[in-house]
């Protein structure tokens, strides 16, 4: 099969013929219908920190955001069927560890990230395996387009779990989103769809008109004002009620704790590049003195896909609206390097294998 493969931390990736996976006996293999192109992909391409990307070899095939078709079923598989159109979380649990058993699959203690990890190949290519199958396959419901679940990838999912299962966001709050890549502009779509006002925050105009367009009722232009957190007190009459940085930036995460209002809270959703390492110091007097939360979050737990369906039936969220480009395989690389100096607006996806 065709994959654009890894080829070294930083160097382009390389469309090569690869040998097509086979299902263990508790998995499943997917023809691949759409992947997106995400930033988590451009940090296990650094080798940036949390993910086990600093072990990947020449050849490893990335990719995370992905729906298809199953065309082969392990032998002990018993829930899913040859022809079934599914995607999967990024983060695949076994079902079994208590994380798993107490409906918090993200978190599973034995997770494989799909394609972000050496044991883990990903979806950067025709066909891709699924383990533990039975847990971790989501059937799409009737008339979603693969377009659609492309967009309700990492980014997208991530977002959702943040602000309506990690935040207490209620009607008529103040949510600052600060950056509008792929995961910010999912931020502001589904904030606003649960009835918060938004204040988007970026350095291009570009994407802050996208974040506009999505529900973003205020913008700020980073390098046009002084002080973001100010702006953003100003803007909210005191602060955001919840804040998110959705870049991972040490600059990002300040400005979204010190726009807070007191008892507000922060989501971390951006992960860190190798230049913070993983650390990044905070106004902790700040935070004591104003009650306020630090949250971290990631991915979203495989049960709670139903939510977004409902809300997708219903027209409540529009994930496609996200997706800014399609593109095919053989330039899958040269979006992924374009993430380096954040040239991509929303979320490219891949449709030509």
């Amino acid at each position: 099969m065709r994959a654009a493969v890894f080829t070294g931390h930083g160097r382009p990736l390389a469309v090569r013929d690869i040998d097509a996976p086979e299902p263990d006996p508790e998995g499943v293999v997917v023809e691949t219908e759409v992947c997106g192109i995400c930033r988590s992909d451009w940090h296990a391409w650094q080798g940036d920190p949390l993910w086990e990307s600093r072990g990947l070899e020449d050849g490893h095939v990335l990719g995370h955001e992905p729906a298809g078709v199953v065309v082969d079923v392990g032998e002990d598989v018993e829930q899913v069927r040859e022809g079934d159109r599914v995607t999967v979380p990024f983060n695949l649990g076994d079902g079994t560890c208590p994380s798993c058993r107490n409906g918090h699959s993200n978190l599973c203690d034995n997770r494989l990230p799909l394609g972000l990890a050496p044991e883990s190949p990903g979806a950067f290519g025709e066909q891709f395996h699924v383990p533990w199958a039975d847990f971790n396959v989501v059937r799409l419901p009737d008339g979603v387009a693969p377009i659609d679940m492309a967009g309700l990838g990492c980014r997208f999912m991530t977002a959702f779990h943040a602000l309506v299962h990690r935040a207490d966001v209620t009607a008529g709050d103040w949510v600052a989103v600060h950056g509008c890549g792929g995961v910010g502009l999912s931020a502001v779509h589904i904030a606003d769809a649960v009835g918060a006002n938004v204040v988007a925050v970026d350095l291009f105009d570009e994407k802050l008109d996208v974040a506009a367009g999505l529900g973003a009722v205020e913008t700020v232009n980073a390098n046009a004002v002084e002080d973001v957190p100010e702006e953003v007190a100003a803007i909210t009459d005191g602060g955001a009620d919840i804040s998110v940085d959705a870049l991972g930036i040490a600059e990002t995460c300040r400005n979204s704790v010190r726009c807070l209002r007191k008892r507000g809270q922060h989501l971390q959703i951006g992960l860190t590049s190798s230049e913070e390492g993983g650390e990044v110091s905070l106004p902790t007097d700040l935070m004591v003195a104003n009650e306020l939360q630090f949250i971290g979050t990631i991915g979203m737990p495989r049960p709670r896909y139903d939510e977004i369906f409902r809300m997708l039936a219903h027209g409540k969220i529009d994930p496609a609206a996200m997706v800014s480009e399609t593109v095919s395989l053989d330039q899958t690389g040269e979006k992924l390097a374009s993430m380096t100096e954040f040239e991509t607006v929303g979320i490219p996806v891949i449709d030509e294998f």
